[in-house]
């Protein structure tokens, strides 16, 4: 494309967009963002938007299409979640003064892990960076732009470094080359985030992080970690085009700190959002949260992630929400004051880039009016953590008085629309005002005075483009005039006169207006430095309404559920009595949820072999315990009658699986990699619920990998790990007596002639009856299937079972074998071994109909 040939304001815009490549370009002009070429194509189909052309100098028109300035955030809201950047080109010239083409600049990258602007954001979620830089370890950096919060760590190895990814679930994820050669297809298969990828260099001038962070800050980073936060300072200059003074702390921290969950783990217990939908409703930072703030609903979700493995700090946190639990009214009060403050954290985000709104600080204002209440209600509490927080908390008197007699109650969205500042509070602004409001009443006073001092009756003040405001008197009146008239024209019947104080008046009648919206942004911009020069005390009243809000939203549902305070302890122990799974027994509504116990130490209850029906509640069960275990070392109170919980390293689950196509694996191949996985990692203080193993292959190749997988995890000399271990291999009840540590259990389940009932409780010995045909009943399938899977059966149990001979030369009949009782057969077999509790109810219902056509065809 030949740049000569293009119109002055075109080769502006091409020279903007070749220094954003991989940006979509919204372009100022006038009251639209303008995009052109094959911006302009991906933008008009990506928003649905409709593709024009512009004449820029070429022989064809440029393809283009724009959105309104006014509403652009909705549309890089949607690019944004689809993948793509935007860059922001406004105008950074005053028009009037601009000798030519009107300057224009980038202001801002917007990508999806930079996001500040709170239509963008969900409120009561971190919206996460992550910068991974590789060079022998992996060094991470996560930070919230939104609220500033930065952490810090590193991992040894992929499977840490997954795993502390999974933890922030981050938007977006820059790395350097060997870190994306590392991570890069395992992270496009298991995290919906964004991969961007930057050379070396952009992480090697670590110089930039001691001048921003300061020297101490530094001397807490390792070299990897030093390299993340050097690439991070890098892309947010890039991105935001302003000052970074908002981000000033890094919170460091090493990932044996808190209780490792792997992706897949954190997947299949649900924890913050489901496995159907990724939705909050049905997991367990659903059921749980009931945080009244934006910012106590962020801390409660990242105490959820990163449970505690200090049982001093566990206990700190439990003895907190102890304390709300048994005092009713304090809780009730600190919820009922904590529900009127608003997202302080990232209002305070937009005071210090500058973007904050009049609406914006009314909101911090209202907010700061709650403190003291909140403080008082603190005054009298006795555990560490609450009367901290009463310590800590400043009720930012000084900020709240002056918003207060500043601010308008209910302020517009902009300075520009006016009706800002409350009457009050500056006397200059009033008297603008005033003239601007009434500009005749002003006039005609003056009218009324210069008759007075004049004694002309019919003197009268008017107004004209030439002489803008000027007194006219009458021929026969002229005389009388006093000396300081200035004459400006003269009529066949009149005099037209100006005077000095006129002249005054006039100019603050015309200039008012524009004085007025000068004043109230210079008085805005005033208030808006206060709250930044305050910045540091408010970060600490939110860390403290964050850390309140959290606690209260577990007292809370404690009280609500009839949840216990956990005792924790490190002598490798979890007992449980009459525990119950916090998701399920909210959701299951019609009928009563059957509490069951829980014994795992790391001597004679170290693996528990479960066997049953299914449906049954088996992956249920185990799931309970893995979530109890979970919520005790976040500082939660529990939902059983008294648990005793033993400090857990890692919680890994093997539940359920489905052909991952993506990845190139096939059912088999996955669970024997998660197998791998956790036999890598696991160790003695680790929690395993594996739910089914070797159910993709053979039935003796199963069996074999499940027994010698048992006989691993229990091997004190191997692993040690609890284990929880749902089967229907009933084979391996035989290990309890062989190997050391494993104990039979089983669910309980009560059978009427030809129907069964599942009484959901786990009862101590094994069982060798899966009710596999009952349950198929149970689902629908035709009664003629059910009752030939029966007398097959049967035929199976006789021969001690080897397969019956089938005789395909004579036509299939009821007493013998031919394609269509094997068919039966193998529909039989297939409902046997299917485990109802690991599908989703799409799944369910797919995998029904699946078996449902297979039996009409044997009709």
């Amino acid at each position: 494309m030949a740049k000569e040939a293009l119109s002055p304001m075109m080769t502006s815009y091409l020279q903007t967009k070749e220094e954003y490549p991989d940006c979509i370009l919204f372009y100022r002009l006038g009251d639209f963002y303008e995009m052109f070429f094959d911006d302009a194509v991906t933008a008009s189909r990506e928003l649905e938007l409709t593709l024009t052309g512009k004449s820029c100098g070429l022989a064809e028109r440029a393809p283009m299409c724009g959105v309104p300035h006014h509403s652009a955030e909705v549309y890089i809201e949607k690019l944004v979640a689809k993948g793509y950047k935007v860059a922001v080109c406004e105008q950074v010239e005053d028009p009037k003064e601009a000798k030519g083409l009107v300057k224009r600049a980038v202001v801002r990258v917007i990508t999806a892990g930079t996001l500040v602007d709170e239509n963008m954001l969900d409120e009561r979620a971190n919206n996460y960076l992550s910068v991974c830089f590789y060079d022998d370890v992996f060094g991470f950096v996560f930070c919230d732009i939104s609220t500033g919060e930065i952490f810090s760590t590193e991992a040894k190895d992929e499977a840490d470094a997954i795993s502390e990814l999974a933890r922030y679930m981050p938007r977006e994820v820059i790395m350097n080359d060997g870190a994306m050669a590392r991570l890069g297809e395992s992270l496009r298969g298991r995290l919906s985030c964004d991969l961007g990828q930057k050379d070396k260099s952009y992480f090697l001038d670590t110089q930039i992080v001691k001048e921003h962070f300061g020297v101490e800050s530094v001397a807490m980073l390792s070299e990897a970690m030093l390299s993340a936060v050097t690439g991070l300072l890098n892309y947010l200059e890039d991105t935001q085009k302003n000052k970074l003074e908002f981000i000033n702390h890094i919170n460091v921290y090493t990932i044996n700190e808190y209780m490792e969950i792997d992706p897949q783990s954190r997947r299949s217990l649900e924890i913050c959002e489901t496995m159907r939908d990724k939705s909050k409703r049905g997991s367990l930072l659903g059921a749980l949260d009931m945080t009244k703030t934006s910012m106590g609903a962020r801390r409660f979700r990242q105490w959820l992630e990163k449970p505690l493995m200090n049982p001093i700090e566990i206990n700190r946190r439990l003895f907190g929400v102890d304390e709300l639990y048994k005092n009713a009214m304090l809780r009730e009060e600190i919820a009922h004051a904590l529900d009127g403050i608003y997202d302080i954290s990232r209002i305070l985000t937009r005071v210090l880039l500058g973007s904050v709104s009049p609406r914006d600080m009314a909101s911090l204002r209202e907010s700061l009016k709650r403190l003291p209440e909140i403080k008082y209600l603190l005054s009298d509490t006795k555990t560490d953590i609450l009367s901290g927080l009463y310590a800590r908390l400043d009720i930012m008197e000084d900020i709240c008085t002056l918003l207060t007699s500043a601010l308008e109650e209910n302020p517009s969205i902009s300075v520009k629309d006016g009706e800002v500042i409350k009457k009050g509070f500056s006397d200059e602004l009033d008297e603008l005002r005033d003239i601007c409001e009434n500009t005749d009443k002003h006039i005609r006073s003056r009218e009324e005075y210069e008759r007075e001092r004049t004694g002309i009756k019919t003197l009268k003040i008017s107004y004209n483009k030439v002489f803008g405001y000027y007194i006219e008197v009458t021929k026969l009146n002229s005389e009388s005039v006093p000396e300081d008239y200035i004459r400006k024209q003269t009529l066949v019947n009149s005099e037209r006169y100006i005077t000095p104080q006129l002249k005054e008046l006039e100019e603050k009648i015309l200039s008012a207006s524009e004085q007025q919206f000068s004043l109230e942004t210079e008085i805005f911009a005033m208030l808006r430095r206060e709250a930044a020069n305050a910045s540091e005390r408010l970060k600490v009243v939110c860390e403290v309404i964050s850390d309140l809000d959290a606690l209260c939203s577990m007292a809370m549902v404690a009280a609500k559920n009839s949840y216990v305070m956990p005792e924790i302890c490190q002598s490798g122990e979890i007992v449980i009595k009459d525990g119950r799974h916090p998701v399920v027994e909210r959701i299951q509504r019609q009928s009563v949820f059957v509490p069951n116990d829980t014994t795992l130490d790391n001597n004679d209850n170290r693996l528990l072999i479960i066997t049953g029906p299914n449906m049954a509640g088996k992956s249920t069960y185990m799931r309970q315990t893995a979530l109890i275990t979970l919520m005790a070392q976040v500082g939660s109170f529990v939902p059983a009658s008294y648990a005793k919980i033993s400090i857990t390293d890692r919680i890994f689950t093997r539940v359920g699986a489905s052909d991952d196509i993506a990845q190139g694996q096939s059912t088999f191949m996955l669970e024997m990699s998660e197998v791998s996985h956790i036999l890598a990692n696991a160790t003695k203080n680790s929690l395993i619920i594996l739910d089914e193993i070797g159910r993709g292959t053979s039935t003796f190749d199963g069996l074999s990998i499940a027994w010698a997988v048992s006989e691993y995890v229990a091997n004190k000399r191997k692993i040690g790990a609890k284990t929880l271990f749902a089967t229907h291999y009933h084979e391996l009840c035989a290990l309890e007596g062989m190997v050391d540590g494993v104990k039979n259990y089983s669910i309980a389940v009560k059978k009427r002639g030809d129907d069964i009932t599942f009484l959901r409780k786990i009862v101590r010995g094994g069982t060798d009856d899966s009710f596999g045909i009952e349950v198929a009943a149970l689902a629908g399938v035709p009664n003629e299937v059910v009752k030939r899977a029966k007398e097959i059966l049967k035929n199976i149990e006789k021969g001690e079972g080897e397969r019956p001979e089938v005789n395909i030369s004579q036509p299939a009949e009821e007493s013998q074998f031919g394609f269509g009782e094997m068919a039966a057969l193998e529909i039989a077999r297939e409902l046997a071994n299917l485990d109802a509790t690991v599908y989703t109810p799409i799944e369910a219902m797919n995998k029904l109909y699946e078996l449902s056509q297979k039996a009409k065809e044997l009709m």
